[in-house]
């Protein structure tokens, strides 16, 4: 009989660390995203780049080819018909890289849910995903950044 008993109490043990470890890793508890990531990139915003950003957030959605001159936005080109619509619309909507950052470290600063980036290998955001609270409808954003062109080259 002590025989059947080890095997029981090694199996109980064993799920009663599985769960302790678990539960200490925040495994599944709704934990916001962003507490591993990075808080700061060696990328430095040049004064003047074009870029293309696709952005889903309840303000501005769409492709934009973005021209950044003296560090603002001197031109945004919509790609699709409900870009083009959000240009003439709201004009100003349309961030720098260095805003897209800026609200990033907002997002991390205020705990957000989820505050993450995805980097390039020199180092200017590739992706960008926010969301405020967890459990908000439409306070999410996800900026895509491609076709990133330093001005020079």
């Amino acid at each position: 009989m002590t025989a059947v008993r080890t095997p029981a109490r090694v199996l109980s043990v064993a799920a009663l660390v599985g769960a302790t470890l678990c539960g200490t890793a925040a495994c599944g508890s709704g934990e916001p995203k962003n507490a591993a990531a990075p808080t700061r990139t060696t990328w430095q915003e040049p004064e003047s780049y074009a870029y293309t950003l696709t952005s889903t957030t309840q303000v501005l959605a769409g492709t934009f080819r973005v021209e950044v001159r003296d560090g603002r936005v001197t031109e945004a080109i919509g790609v699709d018909e409900d870009s083009r619509r959000q240009v003439r619309e709201v004009p100003g909507e349309v961030p720098t890289i260095g805003e897209l950052l800026k609200r990033l470290a907002k997002a991390r600063s205020d705990n957000a849910h989820t505050a993450q980036a995805e980097y390039a290998a020199d180092g200017h955001p590739k992706r960008i995903s926010l969301d405020w609270d967890e459990n908000a409808v439409d306070d999410e954003a996800l900026y895509l950044i491609s076709a990133y062109e330093p001005a020079g080259r």
